[in-house]
């Protein structure tokens, strides 16, 4: 519940005490209770359409896995890199008629 403890919760409550007024406090909290039914529903409506329009894969779905805060960028990355093997360079003996100390490097004048 967002990290709020019962001790939070009642300064929160005597702090709305005092801005409020005994008066409106219950109207306020009626209106409180009214706005977190209605998200409540809203949140439900929706699953219930997501439910609907993705059929039985809907309930086959680990939804904690798709948490984006379990999600460490770090880790990620250092996973990435460690994973792969490294990869060695494929070099190609150089032939003995290749090599000759009397001719030019090889220039190709497409490629400038």
């Amino acid at each position: 519940m967002l990290g709020l403890t019962f001790d939070k919760l009642l300064i929160i409550g005597l702090i709305a005490v005092f801005v409020v007024g005994p008066q409106r406090l219950p109207y306020y909290a009626s209106q409180l209770a009214r706005l977190v039914k209605s998200v409540r529903n809203l949140a439900d409506s929706a699953k219930d359409r997501m439910r609907e329009e993705m059929g039985p894969d809907f309930d086959d779905v680990d939804w904690k896995k798709l948490d984006p805060r379990q999600y460490d960028p770090r880790r990620i990355i250092r996973e990435a890199l460690l994973d792969d093997e490294p990869v060695q360079p494929v070099v190609k003996p150089v032939s003995k008629s290749m090599m000759r100390d009397d001719s030019p490097a090889p220039y190709d004048s497409e490629a400038t």
